[in-house]
């Protein structure tokens, strides 16, 4: 997919709140992350019995973009039934940090809209340059890293 315009993103996330799985919270949740080179991947909330094994929509966007081979991202969009907008969970923003802080993040609730950068949503992200040399080496990550 190419470069989407933000109302295109959000209709791109509003459209998987029908896919997600909330029997517990009843609060779903969709996700568009769009790449550095445009490309956009959706993503959903599926919730588990075992609450911490659920799975957020903007963490379950990380993936499957991964998946496809992108590690640097441009814009996250969310969107949920709320009528504020709602900002993503620390561990989705620390999932997306891990990528690089320079996101741009939109939330579309029913009512209300809001946008952060990412850096202002988690600004001391736990990252690679914390750990110390002997804890990791290049063969730890498949890449080496992001």
């Amino acid at each position: 997919m190419k470069q989407r315009s933000l109302d295109r993103l959000a209709e791109l996330a509003r459209g998987m709140l029908a896919h997600a799985y909330a029997p517990y919270s009843r609060f779903r949740v969709g996700a568009a992350l769009e790449s550095d080179s445009g490309e956009v991947f959706t993503g959903c909330n599926v919730e588990n019995a075992s609450y911490g094994l659920t799975i957020c929509a903007e963490r379950a966007a990380v993936a499957r973009a991964v998946a496809e081979g992108h590690r640097r991202f441009r814009r996250l969009v969310i969107a949920t039934e709320s009528d504020a907008a709602v900002a993503p969970c620390g561990a989705c923003c620390q999932v997306v940090a891990e990528f690089g802080g320079a996101t741009e993040v939109f939330s579309f609730g029913n009512r209300e809209q809001a946008s952060w950068q990412l850096k202002d949503l988690i600004p001391h992200a736990f990252n690679r340059s914390q750990m110390t040399a002997g804890e990791m080496t290049a063969g730890d990550c498949r890449d080496g890293g992001p």
